[in-house]
């Protein structure tokens, strides 16, 4: 790790980790420490398994595979919609529907019903109800979107999972480990590591922690797409 990446790492708080009281013990080994009452999460090995992790989606992306982005934290609404919307990848950004991926054929079907309403009221036949039914409609659609909109183009299962934050997540990561599906994600130190097949140690809560860590990954993403559409 070079010290500009030392640097920019540390001044984008990803060493700053949770309380200790509050940290998983199975964290341990991606920890350098602690001071003033709170973990600190050991840089060398945040770059090291962050090239790891950025290999692999970057090979994932030139073989034409989906990876699903997701992140329900409130303030990393725009970041994570903005981050997959710029490498064309799916994304959940509101809220994790539960069998969004073990019941994916029922999650097909409302996403099926959210595309028949917008192209009801795109050509206007919601005009054929009452102001209460299509006020109810709308209200339908604007509800689906909330919680479907960044999956409405997935026809299938994605080929692998990026979660930012495991603990709040965390049905995501187990639904993806029922079906096989690889799971790369950032771990804070009160993470559970079991079940990410390619961990990311760093803080999964400042803003510029995961704009930083994000941004890595994009720009990855990014290089590989447009070497493979050449």
């Amino acid at each position: 790790m070079s010290k500009s990446e030392f640097k920019e790492m540390f001044d984008s708080a990803v060493h700053v980790g949770h309380r200790t009281q509050k940290w998983n013990p199975r964290m341990k080994k991606f920890l350098f420490g602690e001071q003033d009452g709170i973990h600190i999460i050991n840089l060398e090995k945040t770059a090291t398994y962050l090239e790891q992790a950025v290999a692999f989606l970057s090979k994932m992306a030139s073989e034409g595979k989906v990876v699903l982005f997701v992140s329900t934290k409130p303030q990393t609404l725009k970041l994570i919609e903005d981050i997959a919307g710029g490498v064309s990848m799916p994304f959940v950004s509101s809220r994790w529907i539960p069998g969004l991926l073990t019941n994916f054929k029922t999650i097909k079907a409302r996403v099926k019903y959210l595309a028949d309403l917008k192209g009801q009221k795109e050509t206007g036949e919601f005009k054929k109800y009452t102001k209460k039914e299509a006020s109810s409609l709308d209200k339908t659609i604007v509800k689906l979107e909330a919680s479907l909109g960044g999956v409405q183009n997935l026809s299938d299962l994605p080929d692998c999972v990026f979660v930012v934050d495991v603990v709040r997540d965390q049905i995501a990561v187990k639904e993806a480990k029922r079906l096989g599906l690889p799971v790369v994600a950032i771990l804070d130190s009160n993470s559970n590591p079991s079940g990410v097949d390619f961990p990311i140690p760093g803080n999964d809560d400042a803003l510029k922690s995961l704009k930083y860590l994000l941004s890595r990954v994009q720009e990855a993403l990014k290089k590989k797409s447009a070497k493979t559409s050449k």
